[in-house]
């Protein structure tokens, strides 16, 4: 019977392999004590099993609390342990408690972080996967050998439809790929979901038929599962490529709903990463969190940026950027959304420390507050990335390129 197996990053007073064995029992077949029925038998099926033990460094700290340890030392190891598909089968919300669930709460670990996941063959079988990804994001917005740029409409909530809508037309016209909602708005007060719809797409509409080129506009149709698929026709009809899921926020199965319909490019907004991640020793890192993603079958998958705005470091970005990248079974290869704080300046050092440019670059600020207006910010990043490719050094592309030049001026201090 196939088998998944889960790799952790542990902390912990007690002896590693101790530790690792109530591990596997807590998450399987035992609990704190043994019960009748569990019957070696039982166990041979459905018990987990620790598969491997590399023990590392021990410190005399706890990264969390928990136990305490009796001589002071607290030992950290990278363990992975495995678990039949007969468990949980195919069903995404019970593998995440399985994988995840109570561990964190047991007091034999004052540190726990799943790594990365190993998934059987049969999950490629099962699961789509991304439909569209990199090939079919491509493909909708027509844009080939460069990255899609993109940007996210500001101010993030208070803008009324025709408001957004006449940004849009200006982001349009200036050559922008892709413009998602902010996360924060889905249907506000003065911008009913609807509504902004269709003043949108009024414009992309109009935009497409007189250029040929369709922007792709992420609509945030986040909410309960019966609003969001109802949204989601709207954008439909409206002529729209893709919507936009808070997928921490919405969860696997609402997501995963949302996804199966088929139709549209599912842009997936990690808000709330920082919660599940940003403790060394706590949570979840990113090659086991984009498999989950992936499953569920979401396309375009944040990844945060280089030099970002927020706490992630460049190397935790870059090794992201790669597991999206990473080929997983047979379904389209979502593509990474590079995010926080960009503007022109981080292209180089993006493209020097990743080598591709199958990536939605996205600017916020870094667009709209250019001198030029967005119109002028969007020229400048597509000039950033031309630079970058083409191996100039920041200081040669703001020499040749007017409009970088201005983003250099206005935003390299930053």
């Amino acid at each position: 019977m196939e088998r998944i197996t889960a790799k952790y990053y542990i902390e912990t007073p007690y002896a590693l392999e101790k530790a690792a064995q109530v591990l596997a029992g807590e998450q399987s077949s035992g609990t704190f004590v043994a019960v009748p029925g569990e019957t070696e038998e039982l166990k041979a099926r459905f018990a987990a099993r620790v598969e491997k033990i590399t023990p590392l460094e021990s410190v005399t700290q706890p990264a969390i609390p928990g136990a305490t340890a009796k001589d002071g030392l607290y030992h950290r190891a990278i363990i992975e342990v495995s678990w039949s598909i007969e468990n949980f089968g195919y069903n995404l919300p019970v593998l995440v408690s399985t994988l995840q669930g109570n561990l964190y709460e047991i007091t034999q670990f004052t540190g726990l972080k799943l790594m990365d996941i190993d998934l059987p063959p049969s999950y490629g079988e099962h699961f789509i996967g991304p439909r569209f990804g990199i090939a079919g994001s491509r493909k909708s917005t027509g844009v080939e050998d460069r990255p899609l740029i993109g940007t996210i409409i500001k101010p993030s909530i208070g803008m009324s439809p025709q408001q957004t809508a006449q940004l849009v037309k200006t982001l349009a016209e200036a050559g922008i790929d892709f413009i998602k909602d902010d996360e924060l708005l889905s249907s506000a007060a003065n911008s009913k979901f609807e509504d902004r719809v269709d003043a949108i797409m009024h414009v992309i509409n109009a935009h497409a038929d007189k250029t040929g080129k369709k922007v792709m506009y992420a609509f945030n149709l986040s909410d309960e599962v019966d609003s969001m698929l109802a949204r989601y026709d709207y954008i439909v009809k409206a002529g729209g490529t893709c919507a936009m899921i808070s997928i921490n926020s919405v969860g696997l199965a609402g997501t995963k709903k949302i996804c199966d319909q088929g139709q549209l490019v599912i842009h997936g907004h990690r808000n709330g990463w920082g919660m599940i991640n940003r403790h060394p020793l706590l949570g979840i890192e990113f090659p086991a969190y984009q498999k989950l993603w992936r499953l569920a079958g979401v396309d375009q998958l944040h990844v945060n940026g280089i030099q970002n705005k927020f706490w992630e470091s460049d190397d935790s970005v870059v090794r992201s950027m790669e597991a999206c990248l990473t080929p997983l079974f047979k379904g389209e290869t979502p593509i990474p959304v590079v995010s926080s704080g960009q503007w022109g300046g981080q292209a180089f050092e993006t493209y020097r420390r990743t080598g591709t440019t199958d990536l939605l670059y996205m600017a916020g600020g870094g667009i709209m507050a250019h001198p030029d207006g967005p119109g002028g910010g969007v020229v400048a990043l597509q000039q950033a990335w031309e630079g970058a490719v083409n191996g100039l050094t920041l200081q040669d592309a703001a020499k040749q390129y007017p409009e970088f030049a201005k983003s250099v001026t206005k935003f390299g201090s930053k």
